[in-house]
């Protein structure tokens, strides 16, 4: 059965009282996809499912199939974003899409541009070093494309732990943190032990050889004895502001019952 004739067997089935609206609308969240192309399925319903719809992942796919991608996102989602796109890939993305807009230090590339947030909280969002603002960036970004708040708060590394102290009135503004570093990776437990929110801790790939390109900061974090850190993988930036998020919604839900 085809995707049509299966939504108009629901609607029948709804229009005949054999099943309840409800029961439809669980039906609908894991029936729509579209075939882009020969070489990938779009998923349309996964906003239904989880708040946020499909996100591209540039790296393996060529400019052309990231626009043929955006394209077919564009009448169906509330949000159409690419992440970790290169500079030269955008520019050819540009050509096929061009109203299609460039983040360059988040990397990310949007046929939305950034509006007042829609949901209620703050998502602050600290990077301990300069060199880790792209990760940063990438989390800062993809949140306020989502319709958050956010707060950042750059360059406040433990090698200068005052620059952090003289910032704690930003921890206490925040509702869920995202601290990003690289190097030791100390940060994140130094914040969880000054803040009462949850902590998204991103350990990056920057330093020095024994760094072994973030496993260190990956192991630091994971073995903080601060309490309230939930670690996510190295250098994904997206991934912490997409637990931020659910975080801040599942709140709102809990609230509002």
């Amino acid at each position: 059965m085809s995707q049509p004739e299966a939504i108009k067997d629901l609607l029948d089935q709804v229009s005949q009282g054999k099943i309840s609206s409800a029961d439809a609308l669980d039906k609908l969240k894991y029936l729509a996809y579209e075939p882009v192309g020969g070489f990938a399925n779009i998923d349309h319903h996964r906003s239904l499912r989880t708040g946020f719809p499909e996100v591209i992942w540039s790296p393996g796919k060529t400019p052309e199939q990231i626009a043929q991608i955006m394209e077919a996102l564009r009448s169906k989602a509330s949000i159409v974003m690419a992440t970790r796109m290169e500079a030269e890939a955008f520019a050819w993305v540009k050509e096929m899409v061009p109203d299609a807009m460039y983040y360059p230090t988040a990397r990310i590339c949007s046929l939305n541009p950034v509006q007042p947030p829609i949901h209620s909280g703050t998502i602050g969002i600290l990077s301990a070093g300069t060199a880790d603002l792209p990760v940063a960036e990438e989390a800062a970004i993809t949140a306020e494309l989502c319709g958050f708040r956010v707060q950042r708060l750059w360059d406040v590394g433990v090698a200068g732990i005052h620059r952090l102290l003289s910032n704690v009135h930003v921890l206490s503004q925040a509702d869920v943190l995202v601290v990003v570093a690289g190097m030791e990776g100390a940060l994140p437990s130094v914040v969880a032990g000054l803040s009462d929110c949850p902590i998204v801790a991103v350990p990056t790939s920057i330093g020095y050889g024994a760094s072994f390109n973030g496993l260190s900061a990956l192991l630091t974090m994971l073995n903080s004895c601060a309490t309230g850190i939930g670690v996510v993988n190295i250098d994904n930036g997206f991934g912490a502001a997409m637990l931020a998020g659910q975080i801040l919604r599942t709140a709102a839900k809990l609230t509002s019952r």
